[in-house]
């Protein structure tokens, strides 16, 4: 019966009726698999055989023909329109400044800049409208009247050009001598960067002495930038290195170490906390060491631009240079280099001028080297201790060192100084005559020496003439106030100083006379010291006169100093010359005793 619902006819209703079952067969579907052996697996396991073969494609090198094309300069001319405000009839009655030539202008207007100083480019610049650039700039003197800069006095022709120098470069070296405004250059282009927009914020190192004198520098040429003197316990310096409206910070070298952890790299770029715009180093010799720590903070700190001002680039040896240019173009220079070649290499980077070429009319600088017989006594005491000395260091051999050497050396210096059981001295006998003839004038002498005892006692026996002393256990804020006493005061004709506390910053034009009592290792330290009175505002010629005991230690070390100047004309002048150290080397130490070196490093005496 088909499956669903049905009925019948007795009683009513459906009923459901179920299907019949399906139909159901099964069938295996089993397969067999019968592997097949072909050897893919072993082919595959087998390395590829490659036939290689090597073909000469290698032909005639082509010619290559280089024609120079010279660049013709493109003249430039600028001209600017003068204001033509009256000036009083009547003329100031304002003293000039000693340091700075005087204007011939009348009334209270500020002088007016003439002239038309040219900005020259770096060599390396290569783009050419990077060069357009410098060329159709404006002159210097445009360029500071159309910011309205006003100076007090009239810069010296080559100090325009020293300005154009810095402001055209981001690694410089001002090497001028000492005397010629390098102070003055540096702040006006400082000043002249920072009004063009081109820089915003300048790091000023410096010795802690000139601090007080770069502070004095800035009111006077540029008194309308903000600075900060970074000084102080670690959260007032902290504070100061923060503030961010003041675009010119100073520093001495001493504060940069002890807040060298701002500087060194802290983050993942590797610069640290603090950055600048321009880093300006002063007397930048400091860091002639390139392994000394002031030499790498200086060099850790972030800037955009470098510059390094020093009147003696090259001290000791053409290594000073290198760690100069460490910090300006990190690799420019190499120890390896002659001193012509490295001259070449500087060319772009230096500029340096003289008194005797620049300043014409500047007095001249005579020098008198006076000639000393020690007295008896002094005699008799520098025969045993040489005599000694020398039988100990021979007795000694290869075991004295350089330190024992240095040790007679002094020893013997300060016996021709003074006598150490009498107190006799044959230099203090003509100084004291010299200074008869000083005071009798009413002019005023320096009198340099390396030890602040033999300062100190020269003090005493030179009561009746003033003395006054300035030397490094003076304390700073005192210094000041003892340069301003001595210029001012007609009673005081002399100022003992010492080469370490006054080679540097001091500006002492109204001293005509310079005596050398004793002698440094180095002719280019004594040079500094004598310009401390040669220089701008010089008020006549300055006589130096530089005591030499005959027959001691200090008439053998002069003349090995004075084979020693050579190197430094040489390396700026770009010739061929000897390559030579501006000190003592060990071996010529040893010589003056005619003993010989021992072997090692050689060593030198600054």
């Amino acid at each position: 019966m088909p499956e669903g619902f049905s009925s019948n006819g007795e009683i009513e209703g459906f009923h459901w009726v179920p299907g019949s079952p399906p139909a159901t067969r099964s069938s295996d579907f089993a397969m067999e698999i019968q592997p097949h052996v072909t050897g893919w697996n072993r082919a595959l396991q087998r390395e590829l055989a490659l036939e290689v073969q090597d073909t000469d494609l290698t032909g005639v090198a082509p010619r290559a023909v280089c024609i120079p094309v010279d660049t013709r300069p493109v003249p430039v001319r600028s001209f600017s329109f003068t204001d033509h405000t009256p000036v009083a009839d009547k003329p100031t009655n304002a003293a000039p400044n000693p340091c700075r030539r005087p204007t011939t202008l009348q009334g209270d207007s500020p002088p007016k800049l003439t002239g038309s100083t040219r900005i020259r480019p770096p060599e390396d610049i290569i783009k050419l409208e990077d060069r357009l650039q410098y060329l159709l700039q404006p002159s210097l003197e445009m360029l500071l009247s159309e910011r309205s800069l006003e100076f007090p006095f009239v810069p010296f022709p080559y100090q325009m050009e020293g300005i154009a120098f810095l402001y055209a470069r981001e690694a410089a070296v001002l090497a001028d001598e000492m005397g010629l405004g390098k102070t003055m250059q540096a702040i006006t282009a400082i000043r002249l960067l920072l009004r063009c927009g081109e820089i915003g914020s300048v790091l000023l190192v410096c010795p802690k002495p000139l601090v007080s004198n770069w502070q004095r520098e800035f009111a006077q040429w540029a008194p309308e930038i903000p600075l900060a003197i970074v000084e102080g316990d670690q959260n007032r310096r902290r504070w100061q290195w923060q503030l961010a409206d003041v675009p010119v910070k100073i520093a001495n070298y001493e504060l940069i170490l002890r807040d060298r952890e701002l500087f060194e790299g802290t983050d993942l770029s590797g610069k640290g906390q603090l950055q600048f715009d321009l880093a300006v180093l002063d007397e930048a010799q400091r860091i002639k060491n390139r392994r000394s720590t002031t030499s790498q903070v200086t060099r850790s700190i972030a800037r955009r631009r470098n510059w390094a001002l020093t009147g003696t680039p090259v001290e000791n040896c053409a290594d000073d240079l290198v760690g100069i240019f460490e910090f300006l173009v990190p690799g420019h220079l190499s120890s390896e280099m002659k001193p012509s070649k490295m001259g070449r290499c500087v060319g772009d980077y230096i500029i340096r001028r003289t008194k005797d070429k620049v300043l014409t009319e500047l007095p001249p600088k005579m020098f008198r080297d006076a000639a000393i017989d020690l007295t008896p006594e002094q005699q008799e005491t520098y025969r045993m201790a040489e005599d000694d000395g020398v039988l100990r260091l021979s007795k000694m051999g290869d075991g004295a060192s350089i330190q024992h050497v240095f040790e007679l050396i002094l020893r013997l210096k300060q016996i021709c100084n003074f006598d150490p059981a009498t107190g006799s001295s044959a230099k203090f006998e003509r100084l004291e005559a010299d200074m008869e003839e000083v005071a009798a004038s009413g002019r005023k002498a320096l009198v340099f020496s390396q030890w602040v005892s033999t300062l100190r006692r020269l003090s005493k026996r030179l009561e009746r003439f003033g003395p006054m002393e300035y030397h490094g256990k003076i304390p700073p804020k005192r210094r000041n106030g003892i340069i301003e006493e001595f210029r001012n005061s007609p009673d005081k004709h002399v100022l003992m100083i010492s080469y370490g506390a006054g080679g540097v910053g001091l500006n002492l034009q109204f001293c005509e006379y310079v005596f050398l009592f004793d002698r440094w290792w180095n002719p280019a330290i004594e040079d500094q010291a004598v310009n401390r009175a040669h220089r701008i505002g010089a008020a006549g010629p300055v006589t130096v006169t530089r005591f030499l005991v005959s027959g001691t230690i200090e008439e053998r070390i002069n003349l090995v100093l004075e084979e020693k100047r050579e190197l430094f004309d040489t390396i700026l002048s770009g010739t061929d010359g000897p390559q030579n150290k501006l000190g003592l080397t060990q071996k010529e130490i040893f010589g003056l005793f005619d003993l010989q070196s021992p072997s090692g490093p050689i060593r030198y005496a600054a």
